[in-house]
């Protein structure tokens, strides 16, 4: 009997990886990606690693798979951008291995900084997609695609979804598939694209196309289901749980490829319905090519380009009826703040005291820029905050960045901030910038990096000094400072602001959450000596609330005892207890 087992949709793509004999992954974690190499890197049969970020994991991929061995590059999004020079140029080149791209999209901003809807980008690059809609067909996609990759020499993407790849189902599984290693055969033709050699490959990259839209009108997981033919929907991926559940009498054509389009089996379902709808979340990527047909179909008129679907949505615009969503139960809302003992609330205090704007990078930092702390100004993508803050200079003259400073996470500097950082000296900018070291890849669950001295297995290896690496770009002032001696800070602070040459502060405490982080002993207030100034309150953690009169206490249940609010209180109010 085969075994069963309940696996997050993540857990799915890792399990299919194993079993399709996948030799080699690499990735960078990201919400809502990160839970599949945490899981592959499980399975002692496959080499997996984090990459310093989502280009160097596609590269690394692409070159295992040129090898000859089957290998899987996974990302969030955002980092399909990172990741888009090598993508556009692989598809050309094809897979002699299989290649698999995951990418994981994010309607409804969960994590992320825009909707982006990476099947708009395998189209421009002429990648094929697979999109599965619950854990089994994780599984089983991820190990689909890489035949796929292997027929049609491509790279073939797996999109999936923050509903799909945070969701639990039950999942078969099978023995992992030993694949034999295909052989490498020198060819400069196929794999050097200079010009004479791409435009050959272009040729090619039609062509596949055209031949796997025909054969995808075959293909299993393109599947016409008839039932009352009064209503037919197109769709795919998690959306298709949402229409077989609102209704499931109507006839439904579910595609498990989403490009290329299969048009012979979608015109001949589009023939038998009388009303069609085409139920795609965030762009409209199908119903664009389905109406170029000239099929007549109804889709983003009735349903949002924003966010994420529902079986409700459904309910309320194709069956119009009314729903009394405000009688259900409401989950009470978490407030966009920092943990209690986070390193960035105490630098955001020294800033905010000090009146300095900050630009700001992706990761836990971005709660900076909401109140009590409203210290960071920018937020844009990753390694951004250094250009952005670059960029203000050369446009608005050095007097202008003299209240300001760039911020950056240790993760993210290794990611892209490092050729930021370069184009500042480069550039004789004089900016100051502040690397926030907690010993961490922290907003997507703690995973390792390159400064951590630890691998994605666990291995010890060796860390990248943030220190030295700044000094060797050129960087002359380079200064390292304990996140919570905001003494010491902000004198730094105050001095590398006013310096006319490029500066770099190294803020170092360990997050907060780390499991080897001890607690420290917990701080107490003394309401006896409080003058109720409220300056243990700006940095506003959450463990710190006032009393009815005026007078503040602490919750030791929150308290991790990092010491900020004693630190703040001239009136030695607050004490440490152990």
């Amino acid at each position: 009997m085969s075994e069963k087992k309940i696996m997050l949709g993540n857990e799915a793509i890792a399990r299919g990886a194993y079993e399709a004999g996948v030799k080699v992954s690499s990735a960078y974690p990201g919400t809502p990606s990160t839970e599949i190499s945490e899981n592959i890197v499980k399975y002692p049969e496959i080499y997996a690693e984090w990459a310093p970020n989502e280009k160097v994991a596609m590269e690394v991929a692409i070159g295992a798979s040129i090898s000859g061995v089957r290998a899987m590059a996974s990302m969030k999004m955002v980092g399909v951008n990172v990741a888009s020079d090598p993508l556009y140029t692989v598809s050309y080149i094809g897979a002699n291995g299989g290649l698999v791209l995951v990418a994981a999209d994010d309607p409804g901003l969960y994590s992320s900084q825009n909707e982006q809807d990476s099947r708009c980008v395998a189209r421009v690059a002429q990648v094929p997609v697979l999109e599965p809609s619950d854990s089994q067909e994780a599984k089983d996609f991820t190990k689909l695609a890489f035949e796929y990759s292997e027929k049609y020499d491509t790279p073939v993407m797996i999109r999936t979804t923050t509903r799909l790849a945070h969701s639990q189902g039950p999942v078969t599984l099978e023995p992992r598939q030993e694949v034999a290693d295909k052989p490498y055969e020198r060819n400069a033709a196929k794999h050097v694209m200079m010009p004479a050699n791409a435009k050959g490959r272009h040729v090619h990259v039609e062509n596949r196309l055209k031949q796997m839209a025909q054969d995808a009108c075959d293909f299993a997981i393109n599947k016409a289901v008839y039932k009352d033919t009064k209503i037919g929907f197109i769709t795919s991926g998690i959306p298709y749980t949402y229409v077989e559940e609102a209704m499931p009498n109507a006839s439904v054509l579910k595609l498990g490829l989403v490009h290329p389009l299969p048009r012979k089996l979608i015109e001949e379902f589009a023939s038998k319905v009388e009303k069609l709808y085409i139920f795609e979340e965030l762009e409209p990527l199908i119903e664009e090519q389905v109406k170029s047909w000239g099929i007549d179909c109804i889709g983003k008129e009735l349903f949002t380009l924003q966010g994420e679907y529902s079986a409700n949505m459904i309910r309320e615009r194709v069956l119009g009826e009314t729903l009394d969503l405000a009688a259900a139960a409401q989950v009470p809302a978490r407030p966009p703040i920092l943990c209690p003992g986070c390193p960035h609330r105490s630098t955001f205090s020294v800033l905010k005291k000090l009146g300095i704007h900050g630009a700001g990078d992706i990761g836990c930092y971005t709660l900076g820029a909401v109140a009590p702390l409203n210290v960071i100004d920018t937020t844009v993508c990753m390694g951004a905050s250094i250009s952005t803050l670059h960029g203000m200079e050369k446009a608005k003259g050095r007097d202008y960045v003299k209240n300001w400073v760039a911020l950056i996470g240790d993760s993210t500097f290794l990611h892209t901030g490092v050729n930021s950082l370069m184009n500042m000296v480069y550039n004789q900018a004089t900016g100051t910038v502040m690397i926030l070291d907690n010993s961490t890849t922290g907003m997507t669950g703690h995973q390792e990096h390159a400064a951590t001295g630890k691998m994605l297995n666990g291995k010890e290896t060796k860390a990248i000094s943030l220190y030295h690496l700044c000094k060797a770009i050129g960087v002359e002032h380079v200064y390292e400072v304990d996140a919570f001696d905001i003494d010491e800070l902000e004198t730094v602070v105050k001095r590398e602001v006013a310096r006319d040459e490029v500066s770099v502060i190294i803020v170092c405490a360990p997050c907060a959450l780390l499991k080897s982080q001890a607690t420290k002993a917990k701080c107490a207030a003394i309401p006896e000596k409080c003058k109720k100034c409220g300056m243990c309150l700006v940095p506003g953690c959450p463990a710190i609330t006032k009393n009815e009169d005026g007078t503040v206490k602490i919750d030791d249940t929150m308290c991790n005892g990092c010491g900020l609010c004693m630190k703040r209180c001239k009136f030695d109010a607050i004490e440490r207890k152990s």
